[in-house]
Order: C-alpha cells, then sequence, then structure tokens
C-alpha cells in the first residue's frame, strides 16, 4: 500500500512538469493543467517507464528545474544559518542531491497511481507573489488526502516552494533533517550534502511509520 506521504509527493510531482510559461496563468489554472497533462503522458507512456525507470527519472528531473523554486527550497531547507556557509558549487550540487534524491525515491509512486481521482480546489492569494491551492487525492482504497501546494511568483513565473501532505508540512520535515545531519556530521557541510539520499530516506521511512499508525 502507498503511504500516505508518498500518495501526496507523486501528486506534487504529478503538477510539477510542463509548469515553465504558465505565468499568465492563475496557480489554480497552472496546477490544473499540468497535473491533466503529466497524468495525460503517464497514461499513455506508462509502460515504457515501467520498463525503464532511470529515463522516466531523467524525464522528471528535466522538467522540475524551471518550474520548482529550487534555491528558495534549498536556502529553506539549510535555514539561513547553513546556507550562508554554502558556496555557490556546495548550493548547487545540494539542489541537485535534493531533486534527485526525491525522483529514485517516489518516481515509482507516480507509476503506482491509476488515476482513481483527484481534484484541485480554489487557489488562495498572500499578495502578489504568493498563494496556497488545496487538492485532494483518491486512493486506491477510497481514503482521500489532502495535499496544500505553496507556490511563489519569481520573475512573472510561479513557482513551487513547499508542499504539505495530510498535515505534515514536507518542508519542515526536511529542515528538521538537515539541521540533524548536521549535527551529526559534525557540521561538515559537503558530508551532508553528499549524504542527502540517505537523509531523504530516513525522512521517509520515519514519516510513512507515522502515517500508518495515524491510517489505523
Amino acid at each position: 500500500m502507498i503511504s500516505i506521504l508518498r500518495r501526496g509527493l507523486l501528486v506534487l510531482l504529478a503538477a510539477l512538469p510542463l509548469m515553465a510559461g504558465a505565468a499568465a496563468q492563475s496557480p489554480k489554472e497552472v496546477i490544473e493543467k499540468t497535473t491533466s497533462q503529466l497524468l495525460s503522458d503517464l497514461k499513455t507512456n506508462k509502460e515504457q517507464y515501467k520498463a525503464n525507470p532511470s529515463a522516466f527519472y531523467d524525464a522528471l528531473n528535466a522538467n522540475l528545474g524551471p518550474v520548482v523554486d529550487a534555491d528558495g527550497i534549498s536556502k529553506s531547507i539549510m535555514t539561513v544559518k547553513y546556507s550562508r556557509q554554502a558556496s555557490p558549487a556546495q548550493m548547487q550540487r545540494f539542489q541537485e542531491n535534493f531533486k534527485r534524491s526525491l525522483m529514485q525515491f517516489y518516481g515509482n509512486a507516480l507509476l503506482e497511481y491509476n488515476n482513481q481521482g483527484i481534484t484541485v480546489g480554489n487557489a488562495k492569494q498572500d499578495g502578489d507573489e504568493r498563494a496556497s491551492v488545496d487538492m485532494t487525492v483518491k486512493g486506491n482504497n477510497g481514503a482521500v488526502y489532502p495535499v496544500q501546494y505553496t507556490l511563489t511568483k519569481l520573475n512573472g513565473e510561479w513557482k513551487v516552494r513547499n508542499v504539505i501532505v495530510n498535515g505534515i508540512n514536507i518542508g519542515k520535515l526536511f529542515r528538521d533533517q538537515f539541521a540533524d545531519a548536521m549535527q551529526r556530521n559534525g557540521n561538515n557541510l559537503d558530508k551532508t550534502i553528499d549524504g542527502w539520499a540517505g537523509e531523504v530516506a530516513k525522512a521517509k521511512e520515519s514519516t510513512e511509520q507515522a502515517a500508518e499508525k495515524q491510517a489505523q
């Protein structure tokens, strides 16, 4: 059974690709259009992607860059305490490791999605440059899982900054995980960056266990 976290993150991935160039659209329209486009493509190419997961991960990564505020997310996870110590090369490496680890751990969850049902709610605007969009995802077991995206407007384009899945704030989860890893690694930034995939795996495992207990 796909956990609540994986269900929510697969929808995050579903909403991300093809958002580039959609600045004229409202945040809700961006989420609706891109979710529909990706799921249509997935339906057509699912068997090919299943046979070649690496190509699927590469395709997701290629689409992810233009539509996510990777710099803002990375700095948020590191917090000012650590990001101001990082060189541009370290920040770039962390962004790449962050995106790649998510693709590797959650790409298969997206391949398991069978169009059970997605509903996009209305956007809530917070000034001119921030907005949130609610979504509900219907799982295989009929349960409905709430997802909320936070988007920020950068250079006229809406980009995803954070996601909350069934009450679990993914940004905060990774911030806590990064701070803990830095402590365990003696504040060695390179060691923490290079080991980030393992930290994502730990966060994934602990959150899935919490989600399973909540579902019982």
